[in-house]
This record gives C-alpha cells, structure tokens and sequence, in this order.
C-alpha cells in the first residue's frame, strides 16, 4: 500500500505487527501483543483521520488505491454494456459509460477513469478527458433520455485536459453541452464524488438531482495548485490554496452545495475499497428511491442549481 506523509506512524505500527504476526510461535503473550498494537493502530488511525488538514484531504482523494469508477461498476452493476466513443471524433478512455442493472434497475452509468498502474493511467489520461469523452457522455444521456432510464456519475478527474488538441477540437463547448443536457434530462440524475472533482471536468458529469460526496474526496473550481500559481504566484503554496478553496465534503455540505457526505471506512477508501463500494450502493439506492417521489425531475434539478446562484 502507498503510504501518505502523514501515515508514517500507521505504517510503523503495521510493520511491528506483521513482524510478530510472522514469529507465528503461538506464545500468549505475541497474541496479546499483537491485539495491543492492532487496538493502538485503530486509535492512531482515527485519531489521525479526524484531524485532517483540507491538503491531506487532497492527498487522500488523490490516493491511487482508491477505488475506481470500474471498481464501482464491476461491484454494482450486473449485465453491463460499455458503450464507447462519440461518433466525432474517437473514444476516449478517460471516460467510462455504458448501461447495465444496478439492483435490479436499468441505469446508464458515465463516470471518469483513471486507470491503476502506470500503463494504465497513460492509457486513461490519467482521468482527465478530451472533448470527445464529454461528447459520448452526452450520447449516453440521450439514450438514457430515451429509454427512460436513471443516470448515475461518478467523478473522479483533476480536470478536463488542457493541451493543444483538446482546445482545438472544442473542450469548453463539449463540457458546456454536457451540462445543458444535463439540464434537459428528463430522468434522474445521480452524482457521486469518488475522489477529486476538478473544474469544469468534473461539472460536466455533477449536474444531478442529488449530488453525493465520499468523506475524503474533494470538489472544487480549480486545483490547489493552479489555484495557488494564480493567486499567489507560487504553486509550492498548494496547501494554503487548499484550505481557502473549501474543497471538502465537509465544507460543501455546510454551504448545501452537496446532498450527502458518505462515511469512509477507518483510515480512508483505500483501505477498504470493497466496504467503500458498499456503502456506495446503499446510498444510491436510499437516492434513487428518494427521487422517485419527485414528479418534475427537469425541474428539481434546474431549480437546484439556480439556487446556488441566489444563495
């Protein structure tokens, strides 16, 4: 496992118990020892994880063994069909859509992808998509519009791409046309923060009815460290940038910029990714039935955001 900065006297604790783990002499007083260090690395690990800073947030969001939009889909969906590409221009990886059954309910689900190792995340663009990603997102929507069918999102990108190409085949339009067909949905829209939500690209695929966060994820206009390159001229000042963005789910759901704030298990996603995925389904299922009652789900959605305006 990637150990954070801050995670240095929890790694020193593990390393302790698998050393006694590892003698395996079955002696009592080794089994106690270790039950000590297991009850002292709990408390470590909650004392640590309740007094986060907003930039080891970040850093916790950004964890590489967090789970993944695939890891929700493998776990959540049954029968899925991925669909790909935007009849433009080509496919882009960096994001993952398709329909399937989640509980026994159709849905189209769109979500961003990182990918896991190095190859991977090259393949995936490390999450950040290219037009053509926010053009088959759109796609999938129209379909789902069709058929009637639910839409869940998860986000997980630092933010659209930046470079060249993307600029020359359209970014800022293809993310303004996801948000207005978002707009238009007719059907439910769930949104749920996975990790970062970077920018416009992580907007593009959060315009929902209900809008859920994972404790330690994150949700902001511009990344720390672009944040602290504009304003204060030095990137290395990213954890300053970090607390003024009030980029937490816990600050979002205080200014009702989010629905809900999804509790993690003890010591982050990345320690239990499959409990996450649970915890995860339970909570868009509690949505999905939630907004069931609503009968102008267009209008829910449009007055929501409108009022993040007036407020």
């Amino acid at each position: 496992m990637i150990i954070l900065d801050f995670e240095k006297p929890i790694f020193e604790l593990d390393s302790k118990i698998k050393e006694l783990k590892n003698l395996n002499t079955g002696d009592l007083s080794i089994i106690e020892d270790v039950k000590r260090l297991e009850n002292k690395k709990k408390k470590l690990l909650r004392r640590i994880y309740a007094e986060l800073s907003p930039w080891q947030k970040v850093m916790v969001a950004r964890h590489q063994e967090r789970p993944h939009t695939a890891d929700y889909i493998n776990a959540l969906l049954d029968d899925f069909i991925p669909l790909a590409g935007d009849r433009l221009f080509g496919n882009d990886l960096a994001i993952t859509a398709g329909i399937g059954k989640f509980k026994g309910i159709a849905v189209a689900v769109i979500g961003h992808e990182k990918g896991t190792d190095t190859e991977d995340r090259l393949k995936h663009n490390f999450g950040m998509p290219h037009p053509e990603g926010y053009r088959k997102a759109r796609r999938i929507m129209d379909i789902a519009d069709k058929f009637r069918l639910p839409v869940l999102t998860f986000v997980d990108t630092a933010g659209a791409y930046p470079g060249v190409g993307a600029e020359e085949r359209g970014q800022a339009e293809a993310i303004a046309r996801c948000i207005e067909r978002s707009l238009q949905f007719k059907n439910p829209i769930i949104a749920t923060i996975i990790g970062e939500g970077g920018s416009g690209g992580a907007v593009a695929l959060a315009v929902a009815n209900t809008i859920l966060m994972l404790e330690n994820s994150i949700y902001s206009v511009i990344s720390p460290e672009g944040c602290a390159s504009i304003l204060y001229r030095d990137p290395e000042k990213a954890p300053d940038a970090s607390g003024a963005l009030k980029l937490t789910a816990q600050d979002l759901i205080k200014f009702n910029m989010i629905d809900d704030v999804i509790e993690e298990p003890l010591g982050g996603a990345h320690r239990d990714p499959a409990l996450t995925i649970k915890s995860v389904g339970d909570r868009l299922k509690t949505a999905l039935l939630g907004l069931s009652e609503i009968s102008d789900l267009k209008s829910h959605r449009s007055e929501k955001f409108l009022n993040f305006c007036r407020n």
